[in-house]
């Protein structure tokens, strides 16, 4: 019986992993014959065999990529002629048809962990091992095609041994193009104020002086940090002290997770997104009493990563307790990249530096996550996880090309081709000129990569973005269409998309709760319950507007929310509301009358629906950042760490919902108050309040939805990235049949803005 032709079809990221290599393997393993190779489309394979034989090849492949490779669709269709191959085989990819995925930096795969400590393997003790399974990729690109004359690389020539790992398909070096051995690849070294340290192994060296209370700055794969010994309570305080950051919590770096469990509960989900291929950081709940000192002040968790490199394998090898790792950079000031950046801005906060010279070409800063309701939960997107495409629902094949720009804060951009949307990494502040530098290449990069012509630019509303004036010029240099698309409507549209809801059935309900938004009636927004999809939203409830004393100001300082929510609670006469709650006394070192005027006369106090500022009145009536934050969403993060324990048995204050369905928090403030005079619990206290925020919002969507006729509820904005209301609000609504959408893949906060902005602008 003749041999049954196929040719498979392979789409998703199944480029530059490994995975005509995979093919190959399997095919011949299983006798069949043929040829795989890339095209435009994704991995085309002609293949023959028998049919039971090819249903077999099918079937794993689908279930068993290589481990970077993501297969989102196969198809395959009759081949009527003979295998022109006796074998099977790799073949040449057709010139100019190919657009390789550039995937995300991936963490050291076993193989090449097992010989980095393999005294028998040429790579032993190397500290830039990597194959097609691991190491980096973004971090190091700087064109097309993905090959090693495109990247950081190519400054390195292979020696004849790598070549010949490079060269063979049974290898999986195979096309790995960081490939490098201790031979003919990058180099490390340590030096400090004195210049280049001699020693023979500047690991080990590192690790004594770590050990030693020195703070030392590392070069990683998107950027410096700085390291110091995590259990060593001078050290870190003296990070702080040189860093100039007072409370922003740190990240650690554990060895393993058995170093990890001896601080902190892991669950299982939990271990296996801290060991997977993007190694985030990994928010972990402390264990009682096992906290390392002066890490996350005022906080119930600890970000903690596995270590991602070889360099950081060996390094914590050599130590017996975890590090701080966190961005090496003066307070203000992006992630560090170049050596002599290094040598001359981290002058006077790191000891010594650990230094390689292979170039970073684009800076990435560590992912952000946890797990949440049983899935992983996106808090920054960055090293691991970006550039990942995403596949857009199929109303979006036939969309222009598009470039959405993002918000200022936390920034990304993100650009739609081909039925994807592609968000960069988080790029930071654009306030910083030198973040705003490179969020102008990182979208020339982006758009080289990907081969996007822009023929749609989104922005957000608010007119003074630096991201939207960047828009706005883009569009006018390119004739692209200008499309402004509302704070709060992307960030319904941008859980949305990332979901795959088809805009033919995109009704929703979203709560969106964030700090600012630019509402289209010019108002500040922030506590908004949206009915709407893609194209379009109407605003059903919010929270009433709260005057924002000092505008920005009031952003900085929790205090003076703390004023003006007392003042529209309670009137003039607040004052003599808050006697014998222990408030009044902090609040007499404070210009309160001012702030009253300036509120009853309307000077510098724009009105605001802002949850967020919402979280800072509450944190300031019990104390917590008071006078200042030190950064953004402290005083939130430390309220809600302080209600965790209580909220299964605190109960709930209640709101007004008032006409037009304004939710006023006027009840909220007068219970409070009373709770403070009796001196409740602080932690009750706080746990109050976020049930029943979250009690409230649920009641509304409870009314709103099935009057509206859709079972789709959405859960967005930065302030959604609170447990406790992520969690009450699902539990509340959930079991009611209701699909409750969180966001997976981007953040719920700014960094998800441009993903939303993406969807719409496309679609209009």
């Amino acid at each position: 019986m003749a041999p049954e032709g196929r040719r498979i079809l392979v789409q998703g990221r199944v480029q530059g992993v490994g995975f005509r290599p995979f093919v190959w393997w399997l095919a011949r393993e299983a006798g069949l014959t043929g040829q795989v190779r890339n095209e435009g489309s994704g991995v085309t394979i002609d293949i023959w065999g028998s049919a039971q034989a090819l249903d077999a090849f099918i079937e794993r492949v689908q279930k068993d990529p290589p481990p970077l490779a993501r297969v989102d669709a196969l198809t395959w269709s009759p081949l009527d002629h003979a295998s022109p191959d006796p074998d099977f085989r790799i073949a040449p990819s057709e010139s100019g048809k190919v657009s390789t995925e550039i995937t995300p930096d991936a963490a050291t795969c076993r193989a090449c962990l097992e010989e980095i400590n393999d005294p028998r393997e040429r790579r032993y003790r190397y500290p830039f091992t990597n194959c097609t399974h691991c190491g980096p990729r973004f971090s190091i690109v700087e064109g097309i095609p993905y090959d090693r004359e495109t990247t950081s690389m190519r400054e390195f020539a292979m020696c004849n041994d790598c070549r010949r790992e490079y060269d063979d398909p049974a290898n999986r070096r195979f096309h790995a193009q960081p490939i490098a051995c201790p031979a003919c690849g990058p180099r490390l070294w340590l030096e400090d104020a004195a210049g280049a340290v001699d020693c023979a192994d500047p690991i080990a060296e590192t690790a004594a002086r770590i050990r030693d209370g020195a703070i030392v700055a590392i070069k990683g794969l998107g950027g410096f940090h700085l390291a110091c010994d995590a259990a060593n309570a001078q050290a870190v305080s003296e990070l702080r002290r040189r860093k100039r950051r007072n409370a922003k919590p740190f990240a650690i770096m554990a060895r393993d997770l058995d170093q990890v469990r001896a601080r902190c509960h892991v669950s299982d989900e939990e271990a296996q997104l801290l060991a997977s291929p993007a190694a985030p950081i990994v928010l972990l709940e402390n264990r009682a009493g096992a906290a390392l000192p002066g890490l996350a002040p005022g906080l119930a968790s600890t970000g903690v990563m596995l270590p991602y490199t070889p360099l950081h394998h060996l390094l914590l090898a050599a130590l017996d307790v975890p590090i701080v790792l966190t961005s090496g950079n003066p307070s203000g000031v992006p992630q560090i990249v170049s050596n002599d950046r290094a040598r001359t801005m981290l002058d006077g906060i790191a000891d010594a530096c650990l230094l390689h010279d292979r170039r970073i070409a684009n800076r990435i800063d560590d992912s952000v996550a946890r797990v949440d309701l049983g899935a992983p939960y996106v808090l920054r997107c960055a090293r691991g996880l970006a550039p990942e495409p995403i596949r857009l629902p199929d109303a979006f094949a036939d969309a222009p090309q598009t470039l959405a720009l993002g918000a200022e804060l936390k920034s990304t951009f993100c650009m739609v081709t081909d039925g994807c949307a592609i968000p960069s990494q988080h790029m930071g502040d654009l306030r910083n000129a030198e973040t705003f530098a490179e969020f102008r290449a990182g979208i020339d990069l982006f758009r080289t990569l990907f081969k996007v012509e822009p023929e749609v630019i989104a922005v957000d509303f608010h007119p003074d973005y630096l991201s939207t004036r960047l828009g706005s010029m883009l569009a006018e240099e390119t004739g692209a269409s200008l499309v402004p698309v509302q704070h709060h409507h992307a960030h319904l549209a941008s859980c949305l998309a990332e979901h795959g809801v088809e805009p033919h059935d995109d009704l929703s309900v979203g709560i969106i709760l964030d700090g600012t938004g630019f509402g289209p009636d010019g108002a500040v927004w922030g506590g908004e319950i949206l009915l709407g999809g893609y194209s379009g939203f109407k605003r059903i409830a919010h929270l009433a507007p709260v005057a924002l004393p000092g505008g920005e100001q009031a952003i900085r300082e929790p205090w003076r929310n703390t004023v003006a929510h007392l003042v529209a609670a309670l009137g003039p006469d607040w004052q003599s509301r808050v006697k014998d709650t222990g408030l009044a006394a902090r609040l007499r070192t404070k210009p309160t009358d001012l702030i009253g005027q300036m509120i009853a006369q309307g000077v510098n106090t724009p009105t605001s629906t802002s949850a967020g500022r919402l979280f800072d009145a509450v944190a300031g009536a019990l104390d917590i950042a008071f006078d200042a934050q030190d950064y953004e969403g402290q005083a939130a993060m430390e309220l809600e760490a302080l209600a965790l324990p209580h909220v299964d048995h605190a109960g709930a204050y209640v709101f007004d919902v008032e006409t037009r369905n304004i939710i006023s928090p006027e009840p909220l403030w007068k219970a409070l108050l009373q709770d403070l005079k009796k001196g409740t619990d602080k932690g009750v206290i706080a746990a109050r309040f976020h049930n029943g925020l979250a009690d409230v919002l649920a009641d509304r969507v409870r009314a709103i939805a099935p009057r509206a006729g859709t079972r789709r509820v959405v859960l967005s904005g930065g302030v959604l990235q609170n447990r406790i209301l992520l969690r009450r609000l699902h539990a509340q609504l959930a079991p009611m049949g209701l699909d409750v959408l969180v966001h997976r893949s981007v953040a719920a906060n700014d960094g998800g803005i441009s993903l939303g902005q993406a969807a719409v602008a496309a679609l209009r």
